[in-house]
């Protein structure tokens, strides 16, 4: 299953239902030692918002029981999360994040994005995600996966989904307006296109040494003072041709991720180096543990780390290269 079946579906961790086996809560901040009280926090370009530098992204909550949402988001409240990110398409999880996000909603950052193109389509899918997320605004709205030249005209185009995104901040629905993509020129053409107030996309360690993809797209929002996030920081390769996805010890990522916990620890970090705010670990259950422990110990990525980081970047496919989409 790619990327888009992935997003479309929503159904990455079915089989845990099917055979009775429920993910169990994390365990409480003061039982992780050695690290600092809180994840630490990092301005959001222009926006004056304050983000913990790592997200809870949905995928963490889809196909589970409702016990472990409340529980997941509580530890990560906890623990100093304050940015939660969603998405319709990630299956069930804002059914499941909204109760759970309830009781913290007035002290967190929601982020929640529409793949909707037109400009009724993204209103009834706001509409929708709101109710949904029991809230009456969600802080940041993004453009889902912006991946072809059709997707960007189709935005800004006559009765386009970005006439929705002005209205409902007009209208107090959403605060902030980003988006998300996989494709350096296409995020590119949207940069060009628009003021917007974040981007998401995926800085990553193979992705920049390997296929020089994301160092341009960086610049560019950098340099407009952009509020700038992370996608797919602890992603590798692609799995190899053949792999079925039965295969797979990781069904909710999609690609092949940093090995467990030394070298996905170093991607985190290299991304976390970077001039980005945050960074939304996978959806993995796993990964995102340990993005909270690497959070709250964070150190910027040493020289000699780097290097080794990068050596076993050599030779890795990308999960995206430049005019691919």
């Amino acid at each position: 299953m790619d990327r888009r079946d992935f997003l479309k579906k929503g159904t990455v961790a079915a089989g845990l239902a099917a055979s009775g086996k429920v993910l169990q809560p994390v365990a409480k901040a003061a039982e992780v030692p050695g690290i600092r009280s809180s994840v630490p926090k990092r301005r959001l370009g222009k926006t004056g918002k304050e983000l913990s530098i790592i997200a809870l992204g949905g995928i963490v909550v889809t196909d589970t029981e409702q016990s472990f949402a409340h529980n997941i988001v509580a530890e990560a409240f906890d623990r100093g999360i304050n940015y939660f990110d969603v998405a319709p398409t990630y299956g069930n999880a804002q059914d499941r994040l909204g109760p759970a996000l309830e009781p913290y909603r007035q002290r967190v950052f929601l982020a929640c994005k529409t793949t909707k193109r037109d400009k009724a389509g993204a209103e009834a899918e706001l509409n929708n995600s709101l109710m949904v997320l029991r809230t009456d605004h969600v802080d940041l709205y993004q453009f889902h996966a912006v991946t072809t030249k059709e997707d960007v005209e189709r935005i800004f185009g006559p009765n386009g989904a970005m006439e929705t995104f002005q209205a409902a901040r007009q209208a107090g629905k959403i605060r902030f307006i980003g988006f998300s993509a996989h494709s350096v020129e296409n995020a590119l053409a949207m940069l060009d296109r628009y003021a917007f107030d974040t981007i998401l996309f995926p800085f990553n360690f193979v992705l920049f040494s390997q296929a020089n993809f994301g160092p341009q797209v960086l610049a560019k929002a950098r340099k407009k003072g952009m509020g700038i996030l992370a996608l797919k920081a602890m992603a590798k390769t692609v799995w190899p041709k053949g792999t079925k996805e039965i295969e797979r010890p990781n069904p909710k990522c999609w690609y092949q991720p940093a090995a467990l916990p030394e070298e996905a620890s170093l991607a985190l970090r290299w991304t976390l180096s970077q001039a980005v705010t945050a960074a939304v670990p996978p959806g993995d259950e796993k990964y995102f543990r340990l993005a909270m422990d690497v959070a709250q110990k964070f150190e910027p990525i040493r020289a000699e780390e780097e290097k080794t980081l990068m050596a076993r970047a050599a030779g890795a496919e990308p999960i995206f290269r430049l005019g691919s989409t």
